[in-house]
């Protein structure tokens, strides 16, 4: 197979590794009887993962002499972490990640010692982690039996209520009949979380806020958990109203030593899954504290752990009470935040562990180093749309801007400016992690970083994250699960568009088309190709859309328009219709479209943005808005595209239309023509990047006219699902 190109990776962050130290501690005895002479370096490591962990991994291994090979599919054969390496070999199609047999050949064939699994994919599959040592590679991770015992939510229970740490009140039985499954709801009282027993990362949990929704949810959580894991068995357990989730990084070697290198607070979620992550946990008493690291070191110890795990506990701010939760076997997405406030890196641990070497530091020595770091954020950087119920995006990325990188501010990232965001994986983009000496410096200091960070292209959450940072609870540490849904109206406000933002979209238009040899679809009459931007004295007139204003059932979209002449070079005379802040103003600006930077001086303040404009190339669709950033805020407008335009592309303008949220599969279709429907009743299912979406009634006593497409059938964004009779007064103001 061929090798792939090098290409340089992005700025490396910096880490203080401590040397490994043999030394006692009144918690646990580092083992001083291990003998040196069975440490067997892994000089050669498989990574098989993609995306940001495959370059998380390379570094490491770099950095201590460690040739790696990766793995690439075919959406991925231009990907980041397929030209991290000389060696990359590719396995074929979307799921391949999944092939054992193909990964054991290649790690085979090129004499890999080991492969690390990375997180997600089979990194907690045990019959992968036992077929690696039964073929003589190690597995970086813990014994395949620890992944089997701790990757059957059930049996896992069992396990931790003997080793005295506490669970959740629930069923876990092998019954799986509806009538049973039913019945112990009941009896444990609603609400109830369904969760499935195989798996992790939310997928497969539901919550059942009732009888008369039980049997929908558990269906929902069986039929994700099937296509995700390929085991649909369920457990249901008391759901707790105002928890937190609290999870903690343990580390276990071959000779007894376990070690917790202290707690993460990840409460901040949607879908079930992390978005925000930080430590130490904030408001957790001492008491409370100790006694979860504890906990989490007695749970790793009760199946002979070895290498890195996180044990999660969920959190009731109720009563101050904990649970065991499930213990995931491999290293965390969020890991980032530990070695911030540790100082250490947990990659090379997993290293070092299977290598027979034992843990560098004891307990006492890790609480010392953490009682030092201060406190540390994770922000997890998605491709999605946080109005739209954070369902997944995907594109390409026309234009990425990262934060300035310090010793306290670190940017893990497989994508770069130019990469494509597959449909077919997880839409993470990257992690944004800080550090700061208190809570309260650190979220400024991610408030500062997410200001800089820059994507054009597929939406991002990175907005969202910014007003999470500066919502009053969230700066109090007011935490829990239900965060994002008890601040819904703060968190989902819509930003408002304002007259210079406008401005400045049809300026850095005008200047774009002005440029270009080709007349472009932004401009609304067709002046002359070879006018310089400076010569150019027509008067424009640009329609405008706004991006993140959903579109409303029944009701047609009303455009911004712009009016736009320049006067003398570099000077224009801007009017918004019927705006009543801002007519006729005159005003002065220049376009540096090298770097996509306008600065327009209007009467009372200068404005400097960076405007992102795809070109018509890219264009294809005429669906990519304008990215405007501007003070710290991203601004996405939408140029208005002619009717026949919208009609060649299958774009409907129909307001009794449902339209498509995402690129998508249609799973199931639960309405015909004619049905008369309840608010939020399911009208189909679709699912993206494994994730199931229920696309339900926006009213009730709407009368379903036509389902555009059935059962099967693979959609793009924004393509029409189903369309209504005359919507008229029928939807909730």
């Amino acid at each position: 197979m061929p090798r792939a190109t090098i290409l340089p990776l992005s700025t490396p962050y910096r880490i203080a590794f401590r040397s490994p130290v043999v030394a006692g501690g009144p918690r646990k005895q580092i083992s001083t009887s291990a003998p040196q002479s069975n440490v067997d370096p892994l000089d050669s490591i498989l990574i098989a993962n993609r995306g940001e962990i495959a370059l998380r991994v390379t570094r490491t291994a770099a950095q201590h002499g460690i040739r790696t090979t990766t793995l690439y599919t075919n959406p991925d054969a231009k990907s980041q972490h397929a030209h991290s390496s000389q060696w990359a070999f590719n396995l074929g199609e979307t799921g391949a990640y999944l092939d054992q047999d193909k990964i054991l050949h290649v790690a085979k064939s090129q004499k890999c010692k080991a492969i690390h699994p990375g997180y997600g994919f089979l990194s907690e599959n045990a019959a992968f982690a036992r077929r690696c040592t039964e073929e003589g590679i190690v597995f970086i991770g813990p014994p395949w039996k620890a992944i089997e015992d701790m990757g059957d939510k059930a049996r896992s229970k069992d396990i931790m209520n003997k080793a005295g740490v506490p669970c959740v009140p629930g069923y876990h039985g092998r019954d799986q009949s509806l009538d049973t499954l039913a019945q112990q709801a009941e009896e444990i009282g609603f609400p109830v979380l369904i969760k499935a027993v195989r798996g992790g990362g939310g997928k497969g949990m539901r919550i059942a806020r009732s009888a008369a929704e039980f049997s929908e949810m558990l269906e929902s959580a069986k039929s994700e958990s099937k296509n995700s894991f390929g085991n649909d068995d369920v457990l249901i357990e008391r759901y707790i109203t105002t928890p937190r989730h609290i999870e903690v990084q343990v580390f276990a070697d071959k000779f007894g030593n376990c070690v917790a290198l202290g707690e993460r607070d990840c409460s901040i979620q949607r879908r079930h899954q992390k978005i925000l992550e930080e430590s130490p946990a904030p408001h957790l008493d001492p008491r409370t504290r100790n006694d979860l690291w504890e906990k989490a070191r007695a749970a790793a110890l009760a199946v002979k752990y070895e290498g890195a795990g996180t044990v999660e506990f969920i959190f009731d701010n109720d009563s101050g009470e904990f649970f065991f939760m499930e213990m995931n076997t491999r290293l965390q997405v969020e890991h980032p935040v530990t070695e911030m406030v540790t100082g250490l890196d947990l990659v090379h641990w997993q290293i070092m562990v299977p290598e027979g070497r034992p843990l560098p530091q004891n307990q006492e020595q890790v609480e010392a180093a953490i009682g030092t770091r201060g406190h540390a954020i994770e922000a997890r950087i998605y491709a999605e749309n946080p109005a739209k119920g954070f369902i997944p995006d995907s594109g390409k990325l026309l234009h990425v801007r990262l934060p300035t990188q310090t010793e306290n501010v670190r940017v893990d990232s497989g994508f770069i400016e130019g990469d494509e965001v597959s449909s077919h994986y997880d839409p993470m983009i990257a992690k944004l992690i800080v550090r700061g000496d208190t809570r309260e410096e650190a979220v400024r200091s991610l408030t500062l970083a997410l200001d800089e960070y820059e994507v054009a292209g597929p939406i991002t959450n990175i907005e969202f994250l910014k007003r999470l940072c500066k919502s009053e609870d969230f700066l109090r540490g007011a935490v829990e699960t239900g965060y994002i849904d008890k601040h819904r109206d703060e968190l989902f406000t819509p930003k408002r568009l304002d007259d210079e933002i406008l401005a400045q979209g049809a300026i850095a238009s005008f200047f774009q088309s002005s440029f270009s040899k080709s007349p472009s679809p932004l401009r609304a009459s067709n002046a002359l190709a070879w006018l310089s931007p400076y010569s150019d004295f027509q008067s424009r007139v640009f329609h405008f859309l706004s991006a993140d204003e959903e579109p409303k059932l029944g009701v047609k979209p009303h455009p911004y328009s712009v009016h736009l002449r320049q006067t003398s070079p570099g000077r224009f005379s801007v009017s918004i219709l019927e705006s009543q802040t801002f007519r006729d103003v005159a005003c002065s600006a220049n376009f540096d479209i090298s770097t996509s930077t306008l600065t327009t001086y209007f009467p009372s303040t200068r404005l400097t943005s960076r405007v992102i404009i795809p070109s018509s190339a890219i264009r294809s669709s005429a669906t990519l808005p304008i990215h405007i950033f501007a003070r710290g805020s991203l601004y996405r407008l939408l140029p208005a595209p002619p009717t026949w335009l919208s009609a060649a592309l299958g774009v409907t303008e129909n307001p009794n239309s449902l339209l498509s949220p995402m690129p998508c599969k249609i799973l199931r279709v639960d309405v015909q023509a004619g049905d008369v429907m309840k608010k939020d009743q399911a009208l189909l299912i679709i699912e993206s990047m494994k994730m199931e979406t229920v696309i339900r009634s926006p009213g009730e006593g709407l009368v379903v006219k036509r389902v555009v497409h059935g059962q099967g059938e693979v959609v793009g964004s924004g393509v029409e699902l189903v369309e209504f009779e005359d919507v008229g007064e029928k939807l909730d103001s």
